[in-house]
């Protein structure tokens, strides 16, 4: 079944602002937050409420696809019958909102059943900043075309990564590459929103991302937002289509620092 990736846009759209302004409604009131997996991964009420509207909307304006989302797990048509899937982060940056620090964002893509990306929408509501692609028609940020920036060299970039939530116990915690890292480029920054990471890396604010054991939902726009930008996104290895991992290792560049990135990052890890 063929599906038109460009008149879907606008609905997508509207379902993230809708999904932002009830973001914002909680943020404007104390936030409580609950523990997931252990004390650093947060689940607030604005998380589960925007979900839930986000999932609704997308069953009203394509029953038979699957969706996939952070909170609420599998939902809409099943799995093996979709042909197309969703993938949901209502609040990508939850310990920043709760910590109510303006930057997190509401992230929706759709792909294909291979999980090629078609369509990305990210919303950061507290900046009331857009960012939207569709497979072939580029990246634009409030509706005006954006592009990955142009750095050649390391020394000259910037580049934000980030922590796994069970980083006390988990020896791939991201720390030695950190700190290997650092030496090496302009700047590095944790800014605490992978999707936000990637849309910045998308906008030419960000020369680069990098961070393991993120989950699907956290980056499948971003995917799409960069290639779109003219960008390059893989696995640690150097592979494309890290987007058919459950749970993995991203690395996201202007394309044109990507491989002395890799070269770097593999050697802090073997380090």
């Amino acid at each position: 079944m063929s599906l038109n990736i460009v008149s879907l846009l606008p609905a997508v759209i509207d379902i993230a602002q809708q999904a932002g302004a009830i973001v914002m409604r909680h943020y404007a009131a104390p936030i409580h937050a609950e523990t997931k997996a252990n004390k650093i991964d947060l689940v607030t009420a604005a998380d589960k409420e925007a979900e839930l509207y986000i999932v609704a909307a997308l069953k009203a304006l394509a029953p038979t696809h699957h969706i996939v989302g952070e909170e609420g797990g599998a939902q809409g048509a099943s799995l093996a019958e979709a042909e197309y899937l969703w993938f949901v982060d209502p609040i990508d940056g939850t310990t920043n909102f709760a910590s109510k620090i303006p930057h997190f964002c509401t992230s929706i893509a759709l792909t294909e059943k291979n999980r090629h990306p078609l369509l990305a929408v990210i919303y950061d509501p507290a900046k009331s900043e857009l960012f939207t692609a569709t497979k072939g028609g580029g990246t634009w940020m409030n509706g005006r075309p954006v592009h990955v920036t142009e750095s050649m060299h390391l020394i000259d970039a910037v580049i934000s990564s980030g922590f796994p939530t069970d980083r006390a116990t988990n020896p791939d915690n991201n720390l030695r590459e950190w700190a290997a890292i650092v030496p090496l480029i302009r700047g590095e920054r944790r800014l605490g929103s992978a999707a936000l990471d990637l849309a910045y890396v998308a906008a030419g604010r960000l020369d680069g991302f990098w961070e393991a054991g993120i989950n699907p939902w956290d980056v499948m726009a971003g995917i799409l937002l960069i290639e779109e930008a003219g960008g390059c996104v893989t696995d640690y290895a150097g592979e494309a289509l890290p987007q058919r991992q459950d749970k993995g290792g991203y690395v996201a560049t202007n394309g044109k620092i990507h491989s002395a990135f890799l070269e770097a990052l593999t050697a802090a890890r073997q380090g």
